[in-house]
């Protein structure tokens, strides 16, 4: 029979049932060791049971019929022995410890053995009359174990025999056994009741057997009411199946389970515990499990300093991670996405970026920190929440919300609720419960990716449920992960509609009611603006971070709004927002946000200043190149210039075209190496320089020459243009290098004259060329401008009719990705019809040719060969007579006739006779005279004379010298230049239908006097 449970587990049964069930071995006589032996009328031993034969370990054909006193009892003892066997056999009871002796070679049983059970020597301690020190080892020499003495508690009880005979019934306990039962209990009180950690005992059906006073303190109530209680009494649906796997798994598996983390809340608290618990299987002596004992240890101290330790990793983690990934570009917007790329979903399930509006456009009298309600522009935006759209969409409209019973959002059936809290995802803090959108966003735990978890792999028996941990990784790695929104997207583009309004974000449907419709939705890219007595503008006013709660129906949580201050500046406004069911931000959250968005505002004012110095370079560029279309005599131009993009400054490009005098024209095309203001205004002061110099008529060589020297003196303080008179302190100063080709056309030769100083070569498609490639025009390539000492060359080459010709700079043809020789070759093969218009051809050029790479500017300038045709050219040579004079004006008249010039014969002749007149006295050599015509009429005087002429005023008195004074007031322009064999004077009218009108000689006669 067995002992009635206190708690039957299983159906109901009746008395009968549970009283005479069959019980397996494994009782408390099992523990004590009770043994029975009745002695007879002669005072032997008459039976001797099992359970003695395993106590005492002698058998029953060993004592049955001997003296007890004589078998067992020690000498010394044995006249005592017998005058108490005599009193019991006299019919007297009697209770006592009685020392026995075992005889040599027996052992009693060990400690913790039951019937059917053979002895175990070894395991036999001396409290069980086993081998103990000094008497328990075997004898060496036999192999037989010597005598050893015990001490049994024995209840002797008078009986009488069948025919009255006087006989003892005797029970016996071995005192040892019973000793050592009383220090196990002893010490599982101890634990039960003096251990500082939580101590609960399970039985089979999972059921609280009994608990210590440190796990009843803890639940406020006394521990004999915690019995029969069950997982479910403390724990919330998820944790309890939890357990409950964990503890069957223990049960039917006998093995040990370590460190299951538990979250739960004690009765009269509010925030949630965390326990950790070790589990074992306890059984009896037989093997037969009796339950599962749990040690609870509270580990809330630790996963707060876990979590703390935790959030610094993550901090310290996101600004490694922001030092890397922040302002690696130099444009506004590129920066404000890359600070919510480190946020979301690292800090925060939302955020976006707000800067303000006249800073965006240049202006630098912003606002300053007084005035929140500025106007600004929602740059960025990001998020990690995958239903957020739908979500706001259906909000908005007033409707239930997929997956939810309401029209707002409602904590999901399934999981555990915000207030009970869930599992623990690791050490480094507590999983969030699941959001309340149909998609939830992962958990934030506070850990750096890749942190290991703590908690135990799950038990087969555990529920098939997936736990937040798994559905975040299994939503990170789908396609409704975190997106950034950097600029509107057309709709429907994509599955999701990016740069959508975000209804759940910014001011909240209070903040909107109270100041107006329209401010809790906002556009990237669009411009808005907060009312000023709404708290996003005192932030802003304030330059001081602020944690704006949500409101009922939000999906947010919380809002934490950060100025963006760079310079004592503010740029704008960072909304860092999470969802409810996150963890709320902390006092260490607002620090990393504040830090987070310095770092951002810094690089974002760095790149505002930059966009303005680059716009400001690129307008001087512009402002300096050629307006509109260039035209020129001979020539049909195009030409193409493309900055660099924004993340690239300013280049030193520029090209040019100049007219000169006999329907010439200069082509220039230079690149001032450096980038920025400073290399804009080299190139100004450059082209500036060489239009001087071309004006002067000087040789192309000369020209470059000049241009070597100004370049010398640009980068010195004082300006100066003679390297033999600069100081020692100028050789810290700035050198600004130059490349440039310079070409003088003629169109009435088609020759061109070419000087380079380290520039490209030009490149030349004849017009029969259209199957073959263009060619490398060699011209010596010279020193950059501003390195000195070293002459320029010159190469003059007589152009086709109808070739074309192409000056350019390195941004055409070479870039990070294509080496000069495969540009070149590319530039070449792109020129194939010569035919085509000028401005195809560009656009071609353009197009074939890797011009998108941003890296620097290109310019290129092509020109088309149409030289004067020789109806349109009068050149006569005349000698130096007086009668030269009449000749010349003939010859005028006569060919002005032919073009049907008549109108400007009369002034044509007059500056003519004047021009030779001049020849005649103050020249040398013969004298030439060459009409030109094509957009006006020129008309040049040649001689060999090397005087140059000059231009003086005449006094009254004076008969003469006031033949240039005449030429200037009738004529368009004149001038003169040196030829390589004298000079040559010249004079421009324009036509009587061309945009320069003429000047009545008579009245430029009349002013003279």
């Amino acid at each position: 029979m067995s002992e009635i449970p206190a708690r039957a587990a299983g159906p109901r049964r009746t008395p009968d049932e549970i009283v005479w069930q069959s019980n397996p071995p494994g009782s408390i006589y099992d523990y004590i060791k009770v043994a029975a032996f009745s002695i007879g009328p002669d005072g032997t031993v008459d039976q001797w049971s099992e359970r003695a034969e395993r106590l005492f370990g002698i058998g029953a054909e060993d004592v049955v019929g001997r003296d007890p006193v004589e078998a067992f009892v020690p000498p010394r003892l044995r006249g005592q022995g017998h005058r108490k066997l005599a009193e019991v056999l006299d019919g007297r009871e009697w209770t006592g410890i009685v020392p026995f002796r075992l005889p040599a070679g027996r052992a009693p049983a060990a400690r913790g053995t039951t019937l059917g059970e053979g002895p175990d020597p070894v395991a036999a301690g001396p409290a069980a009359g086993g081998a103990g020190p000094g008497s328990g080892s075997p004898d060496s020499a036999s192999g037989r174990l010597p005598a050893q003495e015990g001490i049994a508690e024995i209840y002797v009880m008078p009986t009488r025999t069948e025919h009255g005979d006087p006989a003892a019934v005797c029970i016996a306990v071995d005192v040892r056994t019973l000793r050592g039962i009383e220090t196990d209990l002893a010490a599982s009180q101890a634990i039960f009741g003096q251990s500082p950690f939580g101590f609960v005992l399970f039985g089979t059906d999972l059921r609280i057997r009994r608990v210590n006073e440190r796990f009843a303190s803890v639940f406020g109530r006394p521990a004999a009411s915690h019995q029969g209680r069950g997982a479910g009494d403390y724990l919330v649906p998820a944790e309890r199946d939890r357990l409950e796997a964990a503890l069957r798994h223990v049960l039917e598996k006998g093995g040990a389970l370590n460190d299951l983390s538990l979250t739960g809340t004690a009765p009269g608290e509010t925030q949630p515990r965390h326990w950790s618990l070790d589990l074992y299987r306890v059984h009896s002596g037989t093997g037969r499990p009796l339950g599962v004992a749990a040690l609870a240890t509270d580990v809330t101290r630790r996963q707060a300093a876990a979590r703390e330790a935790a959030s610094a990793r993550r901090n310290l983690a996101l600004l490694n991670e922001a030092g890397s990934r922040i302002g690696n570009s130099l444009d506004l917007e590129t920066t404000a996405r890359e600070l919510l790329d480190v946020a979301v979903p690292g800090f925060c399930d939302l955020a976006s970026v707000d800067l303000y509006q006249a800073l965006l456009i240049g202006d630098e009298q912003a606002p300053g920190m007084a005035d929140g309600s500025a106007e600004l522009r929602r740059v960025a935006f990001a998020s990690a929440v995958a239903d957020v759209l739908p979500f706001l969409r259906q909000r908005e409209s007033g409707g239930a919300v997929p997956g939810t019973g309401t029209g707002g959002p409602t904590a999901s059936t399934g999981g555990p609720s915000a207030s009970t809290g869930g599992p623990t995802a690791s050490t480094d803090g507590p999983a969030r419960p699941v959001p309340p959108v149909s998609t939830p966003p992962p958990p934030r735990t506070g850990a750096p990716p890749g942190a290991p978890a703590v908690n135990p792999a799950p038990s087969p028996e555990a529920p098939a449920e997936a736990s937040p941990e798994d559905r975040m990784r299994e939503w990170s790695a789908s396609p409704a992960g975190p997106f950034t929104v950097g600029r509107p997207s057309a709709p429907g583009e994509g599955r999701r509609e990016r740069g959508r309004p975000w209804y759940g974000y910014g001011p909240g449907p209070e903040e909107a009611r109270r100041h107006g419709a329209g401010a809790g939705s906002v556009d990237v890219g669009a411009v808005h603006r907060y009312p000023s007595d709404s708290p996003r503008a005192r932030v802003l006013g304030t330059a001081r971070p602020e944690l704006l709660p949500g409101t009922d129906g939000d999906l947010v949580q919380s809002t934490l709004a950060v100025p963006m201050v760079a310079h004592d500046k503010v740029v704008g406004l960072a909304q860092f927002a999470r969802t409810k069911g996150s963890e709320p931000f902390g006092e260490r959250d607002r620090a990393l946000a504040v830090e987070l968005a310095s770092r951002a505002a810094v690089f974002i004012d760095n790149a505002r200043l930059y966009r303005r110095e680059h716009e400001r370079a690129l307008l001087l560029q512009r402002s300096l190149l050629p307006p509109g279309e260039p035209e020129a005599a001979g020539l049909d131009i195009a030409c193409r210039y493309l900055p660099g993009n924004e993340a690239t400054e300013v280049g030193g490009d520029w090209f040019d075209v100049i007219e000169l005098p006999g329907h010439r024209t200069a082509l220039v095309v230079g690149d001032v190496m450096g980038r920025g203001l400073r290399a804009a205004a080299a190139m100004g002061e450059l082209r500036t320089a060489v239009r001087t110099l071309a004006l002067l008529d000087l040789e192309p060589a000369e020209v470059l020459s000049h241009l070597d020297e100004i370049a010398q003196g640009l980068g010195s303080p004082q300006q100066t243009t003679r390297p033999a008179r600069q100081d020692q302190d100028t050789d810290l100063a700035e050198v600004y290098l130059a490349t440039c080709v310079y070409a003088v056309y003629d169109s009435v030769t088609r020759r061109c004259t070419f000087a380079n100083a380290g520039h490209l070569p030009p490149v030349l498609l004849e017009p029969s060329g259209a199957h073959r490639p263009a060619l490398l025009l060699d011209v010596p390539p010279g020193m950059p401008l501003g390195v000195g000492g070293e002459p320029f060359e010159e190469v003059t080459v007589e152009l086709p009719e109808g070739a074309l010709l192409a000056l350019y700079t390195d941004g055409l043809v070479e870039s990070r990705h294509q080496p000069l020789d495969e540009g070149l070759l590319a530039f070449r093969n792109a020129l194939t019809d010569p035919g085509r218009s000028l401005e195809d051809i560009c656009d071609q050029v353009l197009r074939r040719l890797d011009t998108h790479h941003g890296e620097d500017d290109i310019a290129l300038l092509m020109a088309r060969v149409q030289g004067l045709p020789a109806e349109n050219v009068g050149d006569w040579t005349l000698p130096r007579d007086p009668q030269s004079v009449g000749r010349a004006r003939e010859y005028t008249r006569e060919r002005l006739a032919g073009w049907g010039l008549e109108a400007l014969a009369d002034t044509t002749e007059l500056l003519v006779s004047e021009l030779v007149t001049n020849a005649l006295r103050y020249g040398d050599g013969e004298i030439r005279l060459r009409l030109l015509l094509d957009r006006t009429l020129v008309c040049e005087v040649w001689d060999e004379g090397l005087v140059q002429p000059r231009r003086r005023r005449a006094k009254d008195t004076d008969e003469g010298g006031r033949g240039l004074q005449l030429v200037g007031l009738l004529a368009a322009s004149w001038g003169s230049r040196r030829t390589p064999h004298g000079k040559t004077v010249w004079f421009e009218l324009g036509l009587p239908d061309g945009e320069s009108g003429g000047v009545d000689a008579a009245e430029a006669l009349l002013s003279l006097f």
